[in-house]
């Protein structure tokens, strides 16, 4: 049976994660979302024009997704921290939240990861442009600031998750409505404490029980979008593909044995 390396098992992560991220966001400017307009009218951007550009972006944002797929470069994931960071800081900048921005630190996180994990490959702008292979070894240098960046990304999704619920965003309250519970607000509140305790407890001190714990979290949570369900779930693969990139990243502690003193 194929054993993988640990640097293996992040680079498949990653990789997968980033795919997902933007064809999932592809998907919505494909089937043309109708929030985006506030978004483009960041720009200026009429509701009829932005109409006509979400297809476009989105057809462009599904190509680089299915590129991470096929044959990953480095100027792939490049390009999808610049666009991820700006397609975050548009919710802000048209109103939203700033918890909106943070609580896709993975949509920008999970590329920048894999970034760290494929090294800069060698001198000149070519290098931009070779595949990155996923029996690529880094150092233990490089694999330090690897888990760092995947501890901060994750910290910030929780972090953002549950500045959400404890502003009870509407779109929260109605899952928690549609999951049957009769008293969503309290459910928002307990849910927003329980995901901003573990964002702390990940950035000071992860733990892979914890982090598989959140996986199962983020990954189920996130079916209940009540529209585009399927849609939302892909494109949230950067959540929680960090958090097990993560996993992956941090060896088991082992417990020394006792040893009885000689007497």
């Amino acid at each position: 049976m194929l054993q993988l390396s640990s640097e293996q098992k992040i680079h498949y992560t990653l990789r997968l994660s980033v795919a997902m991220c933007f064809i999932g966001h592809g998907a919505f400017g494909i089937i043309t979302k109708p929030i985006w307009c506030n978004y483009f009218a960041v720009f200026g951007i009429g509701h009829d024009l932005a109409y006509r550009l979400m297809p476009v972006l989105g057809s462009f944002d599904i190509l680089l997704g299915v590129m991470m797929l096929v044959y990953p470069v480095r100027i792939i994931p490049l390009w999808l921290v610049v666009w991820g960071v700006l397609t975050a800081s548009l919710r802000p900048l048209s109103g939203e939240p700033f918890a909106e921005l943070i609580e896709r630190a993975g949509n920008f996180g999970a590329p920048l990861a894999f970034l760290i994990l494929a090294g800069s490959g060698g001198a000149g702008i070519r290098s931009w442009w070779a595949r990155v292979h996923p029996d690529h070894e880094i150092s233990k240098e490089a694999k330090a600031k690897l888990t760092l960046c995947l501890r901060v990304v994750v910290f910030l999704l929780l972090l953002g998750h549950g500045w959400l619920n404890i502003i009870e965003k509407k779109g929260l309250l109605g899952q928690y409505a549609a999951l049957g519970f009769t008293s969503p607000g309290l459910v928002a509140q307990y849910v927003g404490i329980f995901e901003i305790v573990a964002a702390c407890a990940v950035l000071v001190r992860p733990f892979r029980p914890l982090l598989l714990a959140l996986f199962v979290w983020k990954m189920s949570s996130e079916l209940f979008y009540p529209h585009y369900a399927l849609f939302e779930w892909i494109e949230r693969g950067g959540s929680y593909g960090s958090i097990l990139a993560l996993f992956f990243a941090i060896r088991e502690v082992s417990v020394p044995r006792y040893v009885p003193l000689a007497t």
